[in-house]
């Protein structure tokens, strides 16, 4: 082979190995844009959720302490953490977090409880969504290759969020604990069964109704499906097998101020279809006859006439989400051995 011709494949493989280079880096930095706007959002998130906890403290602040001292000191904490800025936002959290602490749940109304309760629950999933975002967009920025390229651009590296978590635990103290096992009844045309109902302890002629999937506490000894399948006998007259409930697919943490107590619920979700039929009410406990006043199969679009008419739907993402279960239901989308994704 001459030298004219060695020259020519080096220099297509010089070509070669560039285009590659090129490619790679194009794509690279695209993914990095990508994990930008995803940190971005998630801080936005987590931003949302800290402010509705600051609006929750300082509702804490009147019901506890009045316009004494400690009520003035804790509203202006909240004040200071919802003002920060992003260099000192975990200091003012924190201080936040401790004051809360202190309070005395025995002076704040349950309901407020459980409100700052779930205030608390979105601040930590939304850390936890944001932290990710932190760790996965680190994880490619700090790569040699990509440093020495300087493929993320200008945008600042991304920072985590860190907070202890102390008010939830404290004021939450007197809440039971609860194991619910739920199921996304869906009909042939992917309609959901949903049940309406009102909280029993407050006058039925006032009680605001709400929407909400069929389910239950699980019983002591009691698995996830036998307590799925005993709730759709009671709450509907529907027999199945444990065996054919596909799932669990979603799980759902809350804190419910229901019948008088304040209620941490952990929910599972899962998913069953059948034909539709008009749910039987001969089954169903004392309790449930008391708080269940109706049923309606919904999809998507009725679900969010109910939302904007003013009435809560239960799980709040369920109308969004109707099509993703659906899929896992028909078997279109796997369902494996997966962890059950959260859902609020």
């Amino acid at each position: 082979m001459t030298v004219g011709w060695v020259l020519v494949v080096l220099a297509t493989l010089v070509l070669i190995v560039l285009a590659i280079g090129g490619v790679w880096a194009y794509q690279t930095a695209n993914r990095l844009d990508r994990l930008h706007v995803r940190y971005d959002l998630s801080w936005q998130a987590l931003d949302g959720a800290l402010a509705r906890r600051a609006v929750v403290a300082r509702a804490v602040a009147t019901d506890a302490y009045g316009s004494s001292p400690p009520g003035q000191r804790l509203t202006a904490l909240a004040d200071i953490a919802e003002r920060a800025p992003r260099s000192s936002r975990e200091d003012a959290e924190n201080d936040l977090s401790a004051e809360l602490a202190l309070v005395d749940a025995t002076s704040v109304p349950l309901p407020l409880v459980a409100e700052l309760a779930d205030a608390e629950a979105r601040v930590l999933l939304a850390r936890r969504f944001h932290n990710d975002a932190v760790r996965d967009t680190l994880a490619l920025r700090e790569r040699p290759l990509v440093r020495f390229l300087h493929l993320g651009g200008t945008a600042a590296m991304p920072t985590y969020f860190e907070i202890a978590e102390r008010a939830t635990r404290t004021l939450v103290g007197q809440a039971g604990r609860r194991t619910s096992a739920r199921v996304v009844l869906l009909d042939e045309d992917g309609y959901v069964l949903l049940l309406r109902g009102s909280d029993p302890a407050i006058d039925s002629a006032t009680a605001p109704r709400w929407w909400f999937t069929v389910g239950g506490a699980v019983h002591p000894g009691e698995s996830l499906r036998d307590a799925a399948v005993r709730e759709l006998a009671e709450e509907t007259g529907l027999i199945v097998d444990p065996g054919d409930l596909i799932g669990p697919v979603w799980r759902r943490d809350a804190v419910i101020d229901f019948n008088g107590s304040v209620i941490r619920s952990e929910e599972m979700f899962f998913a069953y279809r059948t034909a539709r039929f008009d749910p039987s009410t001969t089954g169903r406990t004392a309790l449930e006859r008391r708080y269940i006043h109706g049923h309606r199969w919904c999809d998507e679009a009725v679900i969010a006439e109910l939302v904007a008419g003013g009435e809560q739907v239960y799980p709040g993402q369920l109308g969004a989400r109707l099509a993703e279960v659906n899929a896992l239901a028909t078997g279109l989308a796997p369902v494996g051995e997966r962890e059950p994704e959260p859902i609020h």
